[in-house]
């Protein structure tokens, strides 16, 4: 800050931000900090806020005990499982989507660039395709007259 002096509401909302000591401070706010911090006003803001601060580092996070460490590996274990089953699933209708993909494709293909067919052949039978004919050429019977 530019002022030379640090007024007690910017004083005590440093002090609830970053505590009784002011090496914790921002380095920009510790000289004016410390001028304010001879005042028995903030005296008063650094004693609050050191209390807090010894109240909060005395607290101890307890080790887990070994059944609370059986019991987070006993039910995780069919989590990861059907984690793992619902991913192959997955994975398997991704490549029935590809192989779909592919034979549709194909078939578009195969439709679109098929040749034309030849002029003596433009009348079509019920065994005439894009690719010629199906059936084997047939003779005339006598059941077909």
């Amino acid at each position: 800050m530019s002022e030379e002096f640090m007024d007690a509401g910017r004083f005590a909302a440093l002090a609830s931000a970053f505590g009784g000591q002011l090496r914790r401070w921002p380095e920009h706010e510790q000289v004016q900090a410390r001028a304010f911090a001879r005042t028995e006003e903030g005296k008063a803001i650094l004693d609050r806020a050191s209390g807090l601060d010894a109240f909060l580092d005395s607290y101890v996070a307890s080790a887990p005990t070994s059944a609370l460490h059986a019991r987070i590996l006993n039910d995780a274990t069919p989590a990861m499982a059907r984690r793992r089953r619902t991913r192959l699933w997955w994975s398997g209708f991704g490549l029935a989507g590809v192989g779909f993909a592919g034979a549709l494709a194909g078939a578009v293909m195969a439709t679109v660039l098929a040749p034309l067919p030849r002029q003596e052949h433009a009348i079509f039978d019920a065994d005439t395709t894009a690719f010629g004919d199906v059936a084997p050429a047939r003779t005339a019977t006598e059941e077909d007259l």
